[in-house]
């Protein structure tokens, strides 16, 4: 692949991944961390970015999203990647990033309601996009990206040669803990799910350059994750940066959307707020983008599904919820992408370990059950479902259960447990020869 294409590809895996949580995120932290800034975000960037990288880099090591669940049965395969397609889809995060757009790009400059205009004309433009996947590098990667990072460095360079305050003392959570605190709050960003949705996109993009051999997938696709791991850190350090920045206006500021409006008011006058609609914008419209493609890639590999039929399903469906019933929608959907995310780190680690063998079958039905059971129990603890006496339970007896992760250490002890068990088999084999 040129360098040009390369670069291309990987400032579209940045766009596709920078939504408007991505930017709302980090002042939260920041503004919170204070003083103890750069460890906590230290701890973010390990689990909000990391994450994702490491599933990037396994998934082109694999060669395929599909061959993720491959050593699964067909029916727990299929189910996983449609509860996906669907949970970061139409259900959940398509309509998010629609809903966002408007309520900070648009509604600020609207007397009146406008949400269903708004949806329409969004919702075109991401179809007409979507419609060419073979172009999506050359519109994300070398249109719209460049302009939204010459956009993000026009407020990460007011924040650090003009700030419009100092760092303050860290509040209680980040006093002690500032890493720990960082850490949970990256993975919370559940950023390594969409990284597995969007590695069909990915990898279709690497395969429309001409790179096609396995061992030319996994080495461009390594780069392409360590370009999207160098810009996103860098992103979230100018917005962390900009929230631990901006006691002086955001000091009661009700979330990371608040305290960018205020931010960038303090430092723009009634330009920043164009600035930040912009941002905004952008950074959604690029999200959807992405998220229609991938959705349309699986149905046409997996059901030959027409692309074209797929992808207006998906934006129709999109436009819809967010219309008439984002709100109840995420109540069901948010339990199911708390859940998944661990299922599928949990298959990135298998597939890190055992490169999908169909041999292995009952490690990665075993790694996606474990996953399964303990992340339900971090998602009820997350959703402020479980008992109190069964939550103080846990505390003392399930390792990270606290840090919302209670799935890892069992998913481990599964995966050590089956390289063990082939380490063995390998040995026996090679005596008996």
């Amino acid at each position: 692949m040129k360098k040009q294409d390369l670069f291309a590809t990987g400032l579209m895996t940045f766009a596709l991944f920078l939504g408007a949580g991505n930017l709302i995120f980090p002042p939260s932290l920041g503004l919170e961390a204070g003083t103890n800034l750069f460890p906590a975000m230290a701890g973010f960037l390990i689990t909000a970015v990391g994450l994702p990288t490491f599933t990037l880099i396994v998934l082109g090591r694999i060669s395929s999203s599909q061959n993720l669940t491959r050593p699964l049965p067909n029916w727990m395969g299929s189910t996983f990647w449609v509860l996906l397609f669907t949970a970061i889809g139409p259900a959940f995060g398509m309509p998010r990033a629609v809903t966002v757009a408007y309520e900070m790009g648009v509604k600020p400059f609207a007397s009146s309601d406008h949400l269903m205009l708004f949806s329409i004309a969004f919702s075109a433009v991401t179809l007409l996009l979507a419609f060419k996947p073979g172009r999506l590098v050359d519109y994300i990667g070398k249109i719209m990206t460049p302009m939204l990072i010459l956009m993000l460095l026009a407020l990460a360079c007011a924040a650090i040669f003009s700030p419009l305050g100092m760092p303050q003392a860290p509040t209680a959570d980040y006093q002690s803990n500032a890493m720990t605190n960082g850490l949970i709050q990256g993975y919370m960003t559940m950023d390594a799910i969409a990284a597995v949705g969007f590695g069909w996109v990915i990898i279709q993009a690497i395969g429309s350059k001409g790179v096609t051999e396995p061992k030319d997938v996994a080495n461009t696709s390594f780069k392409v994750a360590v370009i999207y791991a160098v810009l996103m850190s860098g992103c979230y350090l100018a917005m962390g940066y900009v929230g631990a920045t901006s006691t002086p206006v955001a000091a009661n500021a009700a979330n990371g959307g608040e305290i960018l409006t205020r931010y960038v008011a303090g430092e723009f006058g009634a330009y920043g707020q164009w600035l930040l609609a912009a941002i905004i914008v952008m950074a959604c419209l690029t999200t959807t983008v992405g998220l229609t493609n991938a959705c349309a890639e699986y149905y046409k590999q997996s059901f030959s599904a027409p692309f074209s039929m797929t992808a207006t399903i998906v934006v129709v469906l999109t436009g819809v919820i967010a219309n008439f019933g984002l709100e109840q929608i995420l109540k069901v959907s948010l339990p199911a992408i708390l859940v998944l995310c661990p299922v599928a780190i949990a298959l990135v680690l298998a597939a890190f370990v055992f490169p999908a063998k169909r041999s292995l079958s009952f490690t990665f039905v075993a790694m996606v059950v474990t996953a399964f059971v303990f992340g339900g129990i971090d998602a009820l603890s997350i959703l402020g479902q479980m008992p109190e006496s069964m939550s103080a339970t846990l505390e003392q007896s399930l390792p990270l259960y606290n840090a919302h992760a209670s799935w890892f250490l069992p998913c481990v002890i599964v995966l050590a447990l089956s390289r063990l068990q082939s380490v063995k088999s390998a040995l026996q084999a090679k005596m008996a020869n």
